[in-house]
């Protein structure tokens, strides 16, 4: 199985390379777009800004390849901010995937939402088996909120959308590749879609 880690300068790759290497799996991480679109799995993480990210992206068209891709991607924190049209981090057009804005949290609580978190409402194979509720880990200023697509639901100040999927495409908030024994139980079922 040959599994891509899109490569545009995105902060957490190697967290998530060691994650997978954990699970027996030795991802390529590229920006190659053939290399890309061959893959079985792609996975888009993410940390930093978006507008950053966006600029990164469209620098090596991978903002006009991501939205075309039809296998199995699944973007985490930040790529999953950027799969939805709009964020309010930097003002800036993110990739359009999922109808949705991202926005920043107005609350007298902690900014960055930083730490363990329940998980609840999980409607995808993602988390088929797992308990119905349960910690992972978070670390975003930014949310995306509840949609027609979330698929898992975390409450900080107000409820968002912990994960979101449409059609090929899953995302994640959390860091899944940070989130212990439930992270890579969830990481292994997307590997086995």
């Amino acid at each position: 199985m040959k599994i891509v880690l899109i490569d545009y300068g995105a902060g957490n790759v190697q967290s998530v390379k060691y994650a997978l290497n954990r699970l027996g799996i030795e991802p390529s991480l590229t920006k190659d777009h053939n290399e890309i679109k061959s893959a079985d799995k792609v996975i888009f993480p993410g940390v930093g800004s978006a507008k950053a990210a966006m600029e990164q992206l469209k620098a090596s068209g991978l903002d006009e390849l991501i939205p075309t891709l039809i296998q199995p991607v699944l973007g985490i924190c930040v790529g999953m901010q950027l799969m939805c049209k709009y964020s309010e981090e930097g003002n800036v057009k993110c990739l359009g995937i999922i109808d949705s804005e991202v926005k920043k949290f107005k609350t007298g609580l902690k900014i960055p939402h930083m730490g363990w978190n329940n998980i609840s409402d999980l409607k995808s194979p993602l988390f088929q088996g797992l308990p119905t509720e349960h910690q992972v880990y978070f670390v975003h200023s930014y949310y995306v909120p509840l949609n027609e697509y979330t698929i898992a639901t975390t409450d900080y100040s107000n409820d968002f959308s912990a994960a979101i999927k449409k059609n090929n495409f899953y995302a994640v908030q959390f860091h899944a590749e940070k989130s212990g024994d439930i992270g890579e139980q969830i990481l292994e079922k997307f590997l086995a879609l």
